[in-house]
């Protein structure tokens, strides 16, 4: 039997709908690491479901380096402008423009061949975030985990990064 407690507990650390955090743990006999993963696993399928919806609301992110020298705009497109105007989406919109402006990616990391010449080719997907709220977690889970959240096909449409000097 699993308790209303845990439910609460499940839902609190993974903002999944609450009679989804009730199945997971279910289906796991109350397992809260192995709900997770379950629910992860969820997640990753309903993105594959929401790949081909169109993405044509969003946000264009800025962001300028505290010194001034290095600059950012990321196109980040959603279904919704009520996605759009949601804290957490605005957020993983600031999240890109830092992991850009810090990491500076050659790619997004949908794209099937490498930049050349690329001294590193890490797509932005790729890396370990930057930012310390997100610490530990590669950008690509960062986005599944708000896909998932969101149910809203989103898409990292394009981005433009400015260095003086460069």
């Amino acid at each position: 039997m699993v308790t209303t407690e845990a439910i609460r507990a499940l839902r609190a650390e993974t903002d999944a709908p609450v009679m989804e955090c009730k199945r997971a743990l279910e289906e796991t006999e109350g397992n809260p690491e192995k709900a997770k993963a379950l629910l992860r696993e969820w997640g990753a399928s309903a993105l594959a479901k929401k790949a081909d919806r169109e993405a044509s609301e969003g946000v264009i992110e800025v962001y300028l380096h505290h010194n001034a020298r290095v600059g950012v705009l990321v196109e980040l497109n959603c279904e919704t402008d009520f996605v759009a105007r949601n804290d957490e989406f605005r957020r993983f919109a600031q999240l890109l423009a830092k992991q850009i402006a810090g990491m500076n990616p050659t790619r997004i990391g949908y794209e099937a061949e490498p930049v050349a010449d690329a001294t590193d080719d890490r797509p932005l997907l790729k890396m370990d975030s930057i930012v310390p709220d997100y610490q530990g977690r590669t950008i690509e889970d960062v986005y599944k985990d708000l896909v998932a959240k969101l149910r809203e096909n989103i898409v990292i449409r394009r981005y433009v990064r400015y260095e003086l000097g460069a």
